[in-house]
């Protein structure tokens, strides 16, 4: 069975170097390990009876992969993902597969697990989704990696309503908090009841308003993150980003919507109304689109991941989002970048209200309540120590009024990345930030639905607001939907409907090795050592680096190097020597070292020095001129 795969993103804690990963194209990139040839993945080909490798944990300090799959949880080595192999299988019971064939599910009828989350110092906590009847488990691993312990706890299970979707092809995204664990899931077996959930711990579960079009309208989920609003946990809030349907009246004309939603972590429900609801549940669109000529703007409306960046400052990370379009017309991807001070400032502006003739969404011109909906009880803003002790026109006015007014809008004004008319889509990214030599960068990692990956670095022109695109590599790892991870050891982890890999997140070996070719890969994780191009250390030690990204100028790093480059054989002129029949066609291929790299074709005819540059109508090519046929050429 087939099943689009669910986008995770985890990001472990700091060690030597750093590994993520994506699910779908699952990515990860793990630090500091061998690294591996680009030809020659780490692969892990997936058992013949489990599918759908895209439940992604990271446990650096054990030096584990947690995976979670159709029927099977695994843990790999960080290292190595094919040494050490553990697993637990955990599949459906055969009376639940018997309940979901006869319901007419049968390709969703068996466990596909949806949540693994770090419950303690030696647990996790798993959810899958049951053969359509959702179902939890504690996982053992030890307190350390000596103990080698990885096993369940198969005489507790709990019900997985609330937690797990139902439905394997349904969107949904958790985390687990302090015991808690906050989920944006599907919660009935058709499929119509989606809720923001927080379950386990010592409270009761709470809950979005059940079947209200102005909380939630058909979401997909796709992330949830813990932000700090202040110095004190007790503002601490939960941002979920998902997409949903537009609500009645929003005359935007998208059938689509994306939204991020807050609410607080010490939430208890109300006392009278919304009782074991959400009080401060808000949300905000999210817009990602390219301004166009007489005000046509080019949307990208359905969010399909988020990753966030962390900053000095834990209350400010900045956010990226990969997007697609909703038009089965016109099919485009881009990645939007936000941070949380314009998040912060929608939040705190105009609400949404309907009103008028048209019934149509406006901004709320009324009194707004004290304390503001929304807001925390804490004694940061307020002398309210519990949501229960709220007055009943806040919880009122929180029950009718979840939507802000304005968008919140990417820096900027517009994508960082954007592609259009290709064969793919993007739908997953995770971001490692690289200390180069003239500056920090942000190298961005994009899974595709065709199993490719894109290694791309945003470049500042003038400002930092005026971005230059560089596209460093792009990999086909899987010929499938691919999700991924990036870790502390600088390996990327990638998990499909198929299986799971590794690679090395920098390879400067492919750069060649001349100091030009090196310089004009605009790389910030490789620079030219002196006698090819390596991994760049931000050490002061290593003042013979050579490396250019914001500009790519090898003339300027590498001029007095050439004609020693010229001597040693590492020039950029390569002889290759192809044999054809004369008064034919014949096939030549130059593939550069450096995406940024021109090409042009020159001939140059026996007992004659001059060469001739062969004009672009003189062959045919697909995509580039990198492998032109050449006709009617005689020696």
């Amino acid at each position: 069975a087939t099943f689009r795969q669910r986008s995770c993103l985890h990001r472990g804690k700091n060690v030597q170097e750093k590994v993520w990963y994506v699910v779908g194209l699952s990515l990860m990139i793990l630090t500091d390990v061998t690294t591996t040839n680009s030809s020659n993945l780490v692969t892990f080909n997936g058992l013949s009876n489990s599918s759908s490798y895209d439940t992604f944990l990271l446990d650096e300090e054990r030096g584990r992969l947690l995976v979670g799959a159709e029927d099977y949880i695994f843990s790999f080595d960080l290292v190595n993902i094919n040494r050490d192999l553990k697993q637990i299988a955990w599949p459906a019971t055969p009376s639940r597969r018997d309940e979901c064939k006869w319901a007419g599910k049968d390709l969703g009828c068996s466990n596909f697990v949806r949540v693994l989350q770090p419950l303690n110092q030696t647990h996790l906590y798993a959810c899958g989704t049951g053969a359509f009847h959702p179902v939890c488990a504690y996982i053992e691993m030890g307190k350390r990696t000596e103990d080698n312990v990885f096993r369940m706890d198969m005489s507790h299970f709990e019900n997985g309503r609330g937690k797990s979707p139902y439905d394997p092809k349904m969107l949904s995204s958790s985390l687990l908090i302090d015991g808690e664990l906050y989920s944006g899931t599907s919660a009935d077996f058709m499929g119509r009841d989606f809720a923001i959930f927080r379950t386990l711990g010592q409270h009761h579960p709470i809950r979005t308003e059940q079947h209200d079009s102005r909380w939630l309208n058909d979401p997909r989920f796709v992330g949830v993150h813990l932000i700090p609003e202040s110095d004190n946990p007790e503002d601490d809030k939960i941002f979920l980003f998902f997409r949903e349907s537009a609500m009645d009246g929003e005359h935007t004309g998208k059938a689509t919507i994306s939204r991020i939603g807050q609410l607080c972590k010490n939430d208890m429900g109300g006392h009278r109304s919304l009782v074991n609801k959400w009080t401060t549940f808000l949300k905000a669109k999210l817009t990602c689109s390219v301004p166009g000529v007489n005000g046509i703007d080019t949307h990208f409306d359905e969010l399909q991941d988020v990753f966030l960046m962390s900053a000095k400052d834990p209350k400010n990370p900045v956010i990226y989002a990969v997007f697609t379009t909703s038009s089965n017309i016109f099919r485009g991807s881009a990645v939007c970048m936000y941070n949380m001070a314009d998040i912060r400032r929608v939040f705190l502006g105009p609400y949404a209200h309907r009103d008028g003739p048209n019934y149509q969404w406006v901004p709320f011109q009324g009194r707004v309540p004290y304390p503001r909906p929304g807001t925390c009880p804490s004694k940061t803003f307020g002398g309210f120590d519990s949501t229960k002790d709220l007055p009943d026109d806040v919880i009122t006015f929180a029950r009718l009024h979840p939507a802000m007014y304005n968008p919140v809008n990417p820096s900027g004004g517009r994508p960082i990345v954007v592609r259009t008319d290709v064969e793919y889509q993007f739908t997953q990214l995770v971001v490692d930030r690289v200390e180069a030599e003239d500056g920090q960068y942000d190298v961005m990692f994009i899974g595709t639905d065709v199993g490719t990956v894109l290694k791309v670095v945003t470049v500042p022109r003038e400002s930092w607001h005026d971005l230059e695109e560089v596209v460093l590599e792009e990999m086909t790892v899987f010929r499938v939907h691919l999700d991924g991870v990036l870790s502390q050891q600088q390996q990327l982890y990638l998990g499909s409907s198929v299986g799971v890999s590794q690679m090395p997140l920098h390879r400067c070996e492919v750069y060649g090795k001349a100091c030009a070719e090196c310089c004009l890969a605009r790389d910030p994780y490789c620079a030219w050592d002196g006698t090819e191009c390596s991994r760049y250390f931000p050490t002061a030690k290593r003042r013979t680096r050579r490396q250019d990204i914001r500009n790519g100028d090898p003339l300027s790093q590498c001029s007095d190097l050439q004609h020693n480059d010229d001597l040693e054989g590492h020039g950029t002129v390569e002889d290759r020597v192809v044999y054809g029949v004369e008064n034919s066609s014949m096939f030549l291929e130059c593939s550069p070292k450096s995406q940024r790299a021109l090409i042009y074709w020159q001939l140059q005819r026996p007992n004659d020095d001059r060469k001739q540059e062969v004009p672009t109508h003189t062959y045919t090519h697909t995509h580039t001129h990198t492998q032109p046929v050449l006709y009617g050429l005689s020696a």
